[in-house]
């Protein structure tokens, strides 16, 4: 990444309007691509993205200038055409969608790749830079607007996400309905192919307008990824928005530094900075992230050791075998828990029950032997194959649950090995 200034402010104007180019940029990729993503057309968009550079190279060849409003419209064409062709293969050829859309687009960008080759002479158009962009030298194709010289793809970039953003205003509630249930929204009267069609056509606005930052590969990214990432993070679809624009500006600003620190591709060191946010959210979201779901299994698996100490100390008293000592570091750290919790209490080496542990022992007993004795009835397996399934599912059943299963059984009072089942707290003896 080598630009020549010169000046020293003129250094940093140059990398200012580079920034702010890829910063637009992000916005309205993050803008569309979170519909793309809640709707599950991220695919679409991928082909879209790259099935317009035949209508990019035949409106440059007509005399539209890239990063035009020509060429914006030559895109949408070939958008349009991109999204007939695929449903004329589902249709028609009976094509399953995910194949047809890479038939289609794959086809469709080798075609464009060709056109760039081949009339490479004729149209000003380097095919490298419409695959990989040319963000670094955005800041010297400028247009004067009120006297001030602005770079042409900043320009088409803050148009786009104004049209996008305006689009999306006037059409969220439509958006959103058709989004989470197209059916629905069809019965009530909503337009859902004019909705699809707007979001289409909107993904080959930012895709064209990227293309001198970002270029027709990477703009996937900036499309799929910041949304993704937001989906992780948070749950309305608003917020959803706002969080993958955040999240797009970001990796826009910190790659192009980083490119510029490290001297590589700036559209290249953004898509890497957006798969490392990706990573981050993936980490820390707070219902599916990898420590969310760790702490769970953490919590789960203690509540498990703690429950299993209560019913086998509860075990004990119904054998009248006497509380048993607490052995294992595992029950140490159960058992000093529950009592500073007040559920069991110590006698020299051995613990009891208190009254609010005796309870909740008796929970876990009861929805052991409920389903063991479900199981019995039910299911044709040994006796002595029934406590392992059982010894699972004790500490996942409710109430309720226990209610149905209860009643199913005709409401025995002994499991299939003649045990007793004790009796939920509060409830008459049968």
């Amino acid at each position: 990444m080598n630009l020549v200034p010169g000046s020293e402010g003129g250094f940093a104007a140059l990398h200012a309007w580079a920034i702010a180019t890829a910063a637009v940029v992000a916005a309205g990729c993050a803008l569309v691509g979170t519909l793309l993503v809640v709707r599950r057309m991220s695919l679409l968009g991928d082909a879209i993205s790259h099935a317009v550079l035949p209508g990019i190279v035949l409106a440059v060849l007509a005399g539209g200038r890239p990063g035009g409003f020509a060429v914006l419209g030559g895109a949408v064409v070939a958008a349009v055409v991109t999204v007939l062709l695929v449903q004329a293969l589902r249709s028609e050829g009976g094509v399953a969608e995910d194949a047809g859309t890479g038939v289609v687009f794959t086809t469709l960008f080798a075609v464009g790749v060709v056109l760039a080759s081949a009339l490479a002479r004729r149209i000003d158009l380097d095919p490298s830079c419409v695959l990989y962009g040319v963000l670094e030298f955005v800041p010297f194709d400028t247009v004067a607007v009120a006297g001030l010289e602005v770079p042409r793809a900043f320009l088409t970039g803050v148009v786009v996400l104004g049209l996008v953003g305006a689009g999306l205003a006037a059409t969220w509630k439509d958006q959103v309905f058709a989004a989470f249930d197209a059916e629905a929204a069809r019965a009530v009267g909503v337009p859902v192919a004019a909705v699809t069609t707007g979001l289409l056509a909107a993904t080959a606005l930012v895709t064209v307008a990227s293309f001198e930052a970002v270029g027709a590969i990477l703009v996937v990214a900036m499309l799929v990824v910041p949304a993704a990432a937001a989906e992780l993070l948070v749950r309305r679809l608003a917020w959803m928005a706002v969080v993958a624009v955040v999240l797009g500006v970001a990796a826009a600003c910190l790659g192009y530094m980083a490119a510029y620190r490290l001297d590589t591709s700036a559209a290249g060191m953004i898509a890497v900075v957006l798969g490392l946010e990706y990573a981050v959210a993936a980490i820390v979201a707070p219902e599916d992230g990898v420590l969310a779901r760790g702490a769970a299994r953490a919590r789960l698996a203690w509540r498990v050791r703690c429950e299993d100490l209560l019913a086998r100390l509860w075990r004990a008293d119904e054998a009248r075998a006497g509380p048993p000592a607490a052995t294992g570091p595992g029950d140490w750290a159960a058992a000093a828990w529950l009592r500073v919790s007040g559920r069991i209490v110590r006698d020299g080496d051995r613990w009891g029950l208190t009254a609010p542990g005796r309870a909740e022992a008796e929970t876990v007993v009861r929805s052991h032997r409920l389903w063991e004795a479900w199981l019995g009835r039910h299911v044709e397996l040994p006796l002595d194959h029934l406590h392992p399934p059982a010894e699972w599912i004790e500490h996942h059943l409710g109430a309720d649950v226990r209610r149905r299963i209860e009643a199913e059984v005709g409401g025995e009072e002994s499991d299939p090995h003649g045990r007793a089942i004790p009796r939920e707290r509060g409830r008459p003896n049968a």
